[in-house]
């Protein structure tokens, strides 16, 4: 047995009535279309005999082999704000978890595997667009160094899915994780008041994620506050990007404090505060500027969750969840600021500087992206590559760019610090299109290389670095569902 194949399946052995034991769906003709080669050195896995026959069937939920356990997690959630006591992998499996050579474990999970018993009327599969798509941004998000749930493989099924736009090439996911545990699995196990389900299920995930708090009388409170401080870090780090998720449901928010479930995300072009891309989200809640507010009211429902065990006595439980979510509250603005401290290169964060640069911003349409990047330029004597980006500069503009010139030491660290690609909406889209509708991944395959080396520009890829024109069609963004 090669150690592409070889798991162990910590979560199913401690957590019964969390999961559903579950078989996938056979396909026509599984193919393997996407290996990430280096991914699965990294992680110990034999590359060759992922794309073996045997491999194959295993990538895309069409065939297991002995050692997998695929069982399908059972979770709750707040969607958009409305709680759903049950929801879980309607369309996933985990297939086990594998130790990578630090003997660090990772689970395997498969998206778009067939339909569980979760799948609330859904039929269990996935297409090439929305797969394809969380290929390319998580990896993108791992070359950021933004903490993320890994894609492994794409596989297409042989199938035709009905969606949105008509039939599309079917196609499962294989991605990796630290863990798949979410708030909402927390969430789960409280709606049902099983507090021994309940202390099982944090003993298990601080095991996984934070093992010196085991034993620790005080473990749930302070589980607690090393979630808030990963998610809080997390959600500066996605503001830092311009990165807008579009469904920050509970169900979504892992514990880990890793980014998951790539589904109606984008890369934010044109800067304003109020940008939303999902075609879901039609109030705006998920929207750029909302972000750091729902993680934390994510947290507090994780919070709510956990009080039988942060205190017996519920009134001081609630108080001392209380004060975990307002330092968050403090941490989120403080990590908010070194982010942009670390983009601009400055020594320590500068609040007054930060926040009169958002405020140049609005209204004036600025790529985020390319703010940062003509930043080099401007500090080099050439402040019209800055001034260009607006669409009326003036006096706010050149005040601010002098006190960055007086407070900025390393003016060369700042190409190392931003990136010269991302996923920008219309190059995915064009790729995506490619793919799904030609056949043709090469349009796909040139968008990958270049946000896999995001600081390094490349001549001739300059349009990989352009935004879209101002006046070019709103991007909507689909779960895939």
């Amino acid at each position: 047995m090669t150690t592409a194949l070889r798991f162990e399946h910590s979560y199913a052995e401690v957590l019964p009535g969390l999961f559903v034991p579950w078989q996938a769906q056979g396909w026509p003709d599984p193919q393997l279309l996407l290996l990430n080669t280096a991914l699965a050195r990294a992680l110990g896995m034999d590359a060759q005999a992922l794309q073996d026959p045997q491999g194959v069937a295993m990538l895309s939920g069409h065939a297991f082999p002995d050692t997998t356990r695929p069982i399908a997690l059972a979770y709750a959630g707040h969607q958009f704000g409305g709680f759903s006591p049950q929801l879980g992998d309607g369309r996933a499996l985990l297939l086990g978890e594998i130790r990578d050579p630090s003997g660090a474990r990772h689970d395997l999970h498969l998206k778009g595997s067939g339909r569980t018993p979760f799948a609330r009327g859904g039929d269990g599969r996935a297409v090439l667009g929305p797969v394809l798509r969380e290929y390319l941004i998580s990896e993108a998000m791992a070359a950021l160094g933004v903490p993320t749930t890994r894609a492994l493989a794409v596989c297409t099924t042989g199938e035709r899915v009905l969606r949105q736009f008509g039939l599309e090439p079917g196609a499962v996911l294989a991605r990796t994780a630290s863990s798949h545990l979410r708030i909402g699995t927390f969430q789960f196990a409280a709606a049902r008041g099983a507090q021994d389900m309940l202390r099982a299920l944090l003993d298990h995930a601080i095991a996984r994620h934070d093992p010196d708090l085991a034993g620790d009388p005080d473990a749930a409170l302070k589980f607690l506050v090393r979630v808030t401080h990963r998610q809080v870090r997390l959600v500066a780090q996605w503001m830092g990007l311009g990165f807008i998720h579009g469904v920050m449901n509970t169900d979504n928010t892992t514990i880990s404090g890793e980014t998951i479930d790539y589904g109606p995300c984008a890369f934010m072009d044109f800067y304003a505060a109020e940008t939303v891309f999902s075609s879901i989200d039609q109030q705006g809640r998920y929207a750029y500027r909302n972000q750091p507010g729902i993680i934390l009211w994510n947290i507090a429902r994780l919070a709510e969750a956990l009080l039988p065990l942060i205190d017996a006595d519920e009134t001081r439980a609630i108080a001392r969840a209380t004060e975990v979510i307002e330092d968050g509250r403090a941490r989120y603005r403080d990590a908010w600021l070194d982010v942009f401290a670390q983009k601009l290169a400055l020594p320590r964060p500068d609040a007054a500087l930060i926040e009169e640069m958002h405020a140049l911003w609005t209204g004036q349409e600025v790529d985020f992206t390319s703010f940062f990047r003509a930043l080099p330029a401007a500090l080099d004597d050439r402040p019209e590559v800055l001034r260009g980006l607006f669409r009326a500069p003036g006096p706010a503009l050149e005040a601010w760019l002098a006190r960055y010139r007086a407070a900025c030491p390393d003016v060369a660290a700042l190409p190392q610090r931003n990136p010269a690609y991302i996923p920008r909406n219309h190059l995915v889209e064009d790729a995506l299109a490619a793919a799904s509708d030609r056949g043709d991944m090469r349009p796909f395959h040139r968008l990958l290389d270049r946000v896999q080396a995001p600081y390094t520009e490349v001549a001739g890829a300059e349009r990989y670095a352009q935004p879209p024109a101002r006046d070019a069609a709103p991007v909507v963004t689909f779960c895939g569902t």
